[in-house]
């Protein structure tokens, strides 16, 4: 399990990078004004330029990438319930990402951003999860057919 986490860890640093990356290319692409943000103008201005706020974010996304990645392990552990493998899940993806959001000013730092960004959260995760949980409902139904069709 260890050498596991290990693995999933060094692989999702990475894989954090890269998605924090095509993250600020679709805002980018959203803002529509043909020019690249790469961070938040407060999280720019309290680095004390911009290619400072970038290499930070590069790293926050990498931990946020290694968080996940390495939390993943929960899902394979057989003797937990699925709903003690999502609230454990659950919360160590919060304990990952708010403190990195608030830090990369990926939320405003009032109630109302806190709040809003928690509602946003939620929401992608209760969404992620749901589609996880049909396609593996739906392969689960394919594998015990294929069963069946053996007797």
């Amino acid at each position: 399990m260890k050498k596991k986490l290990v693995m999933r860890g060094v692989m999702g640093f990475p894989i954090g990078v890269t998605i924090g990356y095509a993250i600020t290319i679709i805002i980018s692409i959203l803002v529509g004004d043909g020019r690249f943000y790469p961070v938040t103008a407060e999280l720019a201005a309290e680095m004390g330029s911009e290619l400072n706020a970038v290499i930070l974010q590069t790293v926050l996304c990498g931990i946020v990438g290694t968080g996940f990645a390495m939390a993943s392990v929960i899902w394979e552990i057989d003797t937990w319930s699925i709903v003690k493998q999502t609230g454990i899940y659950f919360a160590i993806a919060c304990i990952v990402m708010f403190p990195i959001s608030y830090a990369a000013n990926w939320m405003y730092h009032s109630v109302a951003g806190v709040l809003s960004y928690v509602g946003i959260f939620v929401a992608i995760f209760a969404i992620a999860w749901l589609v996880q949980y049909s396609m593996w409902k739906k392969k689960i139904r394919k594998i015990n057919e294929g069963i069946e069709d053996l007797h």
